[in-house]
């Protein structure tokens, strides 16, 4: 699916190196750290890339992007003890950025990788995008946020799946994106508290999708649970 024309990407805004936010991203194997550190300069914050657990459990602000198999991710965050720092997050309700995998690695498992577990954060299992609709979606599909949705706005995003979460569960907000017939619909984000999680790629979405990281930036930055 073609895109809509998009205005200039946003320049990073002005602030000085030491008053740049660090985002510690995870390093999970099989993810596209290189467009997702490039966003969060561009917006004006510091990548950090990271394996270590401890640091993942404790840092101000975690993104856990992913890209590849679910197995394969989940093997990689277990023997790195990431998956449990992962849990400890969020119950402890840090900020967490999980994309396009990462949303995926947050439920409790996946089609993809019958008999692995996920981290449990999200309920619900994974599912492959049923014929006819042609997979990977790949190239650009409209969210449409839910009413209670904070940070998520209505436009045009950037998606690479074959696999994703059927609905928003109960408690969470998020947004809904059309594509295939079984359901005629997805969860394409969701939120509750200082987690966002979205099945599409931000990074990868122009303007939309920058604004979109700097708004979770800036909350992560004024919440309280930021103090930790």
């Amino acid at each position: 699916m073609n895109s809509p024309d998009f205005a200039a990407s946003p320049t990073p805004d002005s602030h000085s190196e030491s008053s740049r936010p660090d985002v510690v991203v995870v390093h999970t194997g099989s993810a596209n750290l290189a467009s997702v550190s490039a966003a969060l300069t561009r917006i004006g914050a510091t990548p950090r890339l990271t394996e270590e657990a401890d640091l993942v459990a404790s840092a101000p602000i975690v993104i856990l992007p992913g890209v590849g198999a679910f197995g394969a991710a989940m093997a990689s965050l277990r023997r790195s003890g990431l998956d449990d720092a992962l849990r400890e997050r969020v119950r402890l309700n840090r900020p967490l950025l999980a994309i396009c995998l990462g949303l995926q690695l947050l439920c409790e498992s996946s089609e993809e990788s019958l008999g692995i577990s996920g981290l449990g954060i999200v309920p619900g299992e994974v599912r492959r995008f049923a014929p006819p609709a042609r997979v990977p979606q790949m190239g650009w599909n409209r969210i449409a946020p839910s009413v209670n949705a904070r940070l998520l706005r209505p436009g045009w995003m950037y998606f690479a799946n074959s696999y994703r979460l059927d609905s928003i569960p109960p408690e969470w907000s998020g947004a809904t994106t059309e594509y295939g017939d079984d359901p005629p619909s997805f969860a394409s984000a969701l939120e509750r508290g200082t987690l966002l999680a979205c099945q599409f790629h931000p990074e990868l979405s122009g303007r939309a999708g920058l604004d979109l990281i700097s708004r979770w930036v800036n909350s992560a930055l004024t919440s309280g649970a930021v103090a930790c």
